[in-house]
């Protein structure tokens, strides 16, 4: 890596930080846990971080890549009414069968909110850490979330009647500012860096993409370990769910998908089992129950150590290297474990 004088020591802590790969992504999980106060002073910059993390992924697009899942646009729509139709109304279907709208309101409540959400915005970034087509998943995330202010409140309302409400308007528009300006700034680096020096920076900008994870981690994490004190069967029975769902979505989707081809189908599976459940918080402004944010915390450990669980099956799922450098979908090639 060329010396850049003064930020030659910070891009070499982050390219260490990058090449962790998902390692990394359950470091930043248990160090949220284990330092509360993180927690309080990341809150406010939760929507930075998404921004952020949306523009790198933006910028580190693939165009090639993009320009091919957009001549055959089948299965990026056949992915978008996946995740933005028929996730939440199997959720709610499931909730309603089950009896969970009955006798757990709180918990469908937050079932409802995961399911009626966005693919998170750092999907791609997981997604390249793990070394599977992160174009196919920015693209889908882009076309999902566009649809979110439509489908989300108008799902939300038949499967909750009125004990929820919320501002398409307003979602709608916070969503539209937020992808044209991550979009406006990731051409602007682009232009002036060039694609072939942003692919040469790969480690740091993974670092990168690692420490903005952290903002979520911390911000969600903040109380964890006083609610594991007060009620740990509580906890436990929360976190044990929140794995089975996301196993769910991702088992489903993978086998929905596999003719699109196994290591796409796991992409796409990774992608619509990680929910942005942040913009529904923002959304309903933070007016939910105690229960259900107790379940957004403990979606929090699917998401982290997700990735590095199922690496070993991406690995086998994924194209071989290419001697020249590595399949990298145009975002990342995590550096081997």
């Amino acid at each position: 890596m060329p010396s850049f004088g003064p930020l030659a020591f910070p891009l070499q802590a982050l390219s260490w930080l990058g090449n962790q790969g998902t390692r990394a992504i359950v470091a930043v999980l248990l160090l949220a846990i284990a330092v509360p106060p993180l927690g309080e002073l990341a809150r406010p910059y939760v929507t930075h971080a998404i921004f952020l993390l949306l523009c790198i992924s933006f910028m580190r697009v693939d165009v090639a890549m993009l320009t091919a899942h957009l001549r055959r646009p089948l299965l990026v729509v056949a992915a978008t009414a996946w995740t933005t139709i028929a996730v939440p109304a199997l959720v709610g279907s499931i909730g309603r069968i089950t009896g969970v709208d009955a006798t757990a309101p709180d918990l469908y409540l937050a079932l409802m909110l995961q399911g009626t959400a966005s693919p998170m915005m750092a999907s791609p970034a997981l997604a390249a850490l793990m070394g599977l087509d992160a174009t196919l998943v920015l693209i889908t995330l882009v076309t999902s979330t566009a649809l979110v202010p439509l489908t989300a409140p108008l799902l939300a309302y038949v499967f909750l009647g009125e004990t929820l409400s919320l501002s398409p308007a307003a979602l709608g528009l916070k969503l539209a500012a937020i992808l044209a300006g991550a979009l406006a700034a990731a051409a602007a680096i682009r232009l002036a860096l060039g694609i072939d020096t942003i692919r040469r920076h790969r480690a740091p900008i993974d670092g990168l993409n690692v420490l903005i994870l952290f903002v979520f981690a911390s911000a969600i994490m903040a109380h964890f370990l006083a609610d594991l004190a007060a009620s740990p069967f509580r906890m436990l029975g929360l976190a044990l769910l929140a794995f089975a769902v996301f196993l769910l979505l991702l088992g489903t989707t993978m086998l929905l998908f596999r003719g699109a081809g196994r290591e796409r189908a796991m992409a796409l599976g990774m992608m619509v089992s990680l929910r942005n459940m942040g913009l529904m918080l923002a959304a309903t402004e933070g007016a939910i129950p105690g229960t259900t944010w107790l379940y957004f915390a403990m979606s929090q450990f699917p998401i982290h150590l997700a990735p590095q669980l199922l690496r070993p099956l991406a690995e086998r799922l994924r194209p071989k290297a290419l001697p020249s450098g590595g399949t990298d979908h145009g975002l990342t090639s995590p550096a081997s474990e």
